[in-house]
């Protein structure tokens, strides 16, 4: 996503963009915004909601958007352009075999067979409000042991290799569909909308208002399938993630 913002910014203004990438999450781009490091980043808007403004959730995404948009510009002096399109929930995922053989769609039927189960998840999951004790309490988890806190990289390959038996990932994961794992259903609906947005400061909307104008082309541009795709191809199928979106905004006569 950050590169994708920056050959959007590129392509429609005269700027050009510096990436720094791999910040590690929303809390260090939260500070790295705020102290001016970066002007612009990929943000979820359930992520903003819960995690930095540190409030309830809500399961209707226009009034999540809003909340943020409203809260981030009286605090923060950040704003939010329209979302891109895609929801990149939190993604509770146990191998495909398991499923079939257990015969488990949802996340309430997966609780009676955690206490067998060995699970891993992120950092930041384990620590956010909208994270794991939330979602333990919700659905009344326990596993065989404490989870185990994981890179997000090795997540799904530990899955599948049986190293762990449920997992903490994302919707547009590309390798749910490339491992046969499977996404449980939150039936509960314990987790809020997660809309991808670009969040600007907005001093440098000021100075630079074609930035904003660029990005609001992106709106809605990107379903969960596409992004899917693109993640598998730079996560799966180890390619650049600079050619993947080239071709993604050529596909969407973004780019020439």
């Amino acid at each position: 996503m950050g590169e994708l913002i920056a050959q959007q910014i590129e392509a429609h203004t005269h700027l050009q963009v510096e990436r720094r990438f791999y910040l590690a999450g929303s809390y260090i781009c939260q500070q790295a915004i705020l102290a001016g490091r970066i002007d612009v980043y990929p943000e979820y808007t359930g992520t903003a909601l819960t995690a930095i403004l540190k409030e309830g959730a809500s399961g209707d995404k226009t009034e999540v958007f809003r909340r943020v948009k409203n809260e981030y510009e009286r605090r923060f002096g950040l704003t939010l352009t329209p979302a891109f399109g895609f929801n990149d929930t939190f993604a509770m995922e146990i191998r495909g075999e398991d499923a079939r053989r257990l015969r488990i769609k949802t996340l309430s039927q997966a609780a009676a067979f955690a206490p067998q189960w060995h699970a891993g998840f992120g950092y930041e999951f384990m620590e956010r409000p909208d994270g794991y004790r939330g979602l333990a309490a919700i659905y009344g988890l326990h596993f065989a042991e404490r989870p185990r806190i994981m890179d997000l990289g090795l997540l799904a390959r530990a899955l599948k290799d049986h190293q762990i038996d449920l997992a903490a990932g994302n919707a547009t994961d590309g390798l749910i569909p490339a491992l046969d794992l499977f996404v449980l259903e939150d039936d509960r609906h314990y987790f809020p909308p997660y809309e991808a947005v670009p969040v600007i400061r907005q001093q440098a909307l000021q100075q630079h208002p074609e930035i904003g104008q660029a990005l609001a082309e992106l709106a809605g541009k990107i379903s969960d399938e596409e992004m899917q795709r693109m993640n598998y191809a730079v996560a799966g199928q180890h390619r650049d993630a600079k050619d993947v979106v080239r071709e993604f905004l050529k596909s969407k006569g973004l780019v020439q």
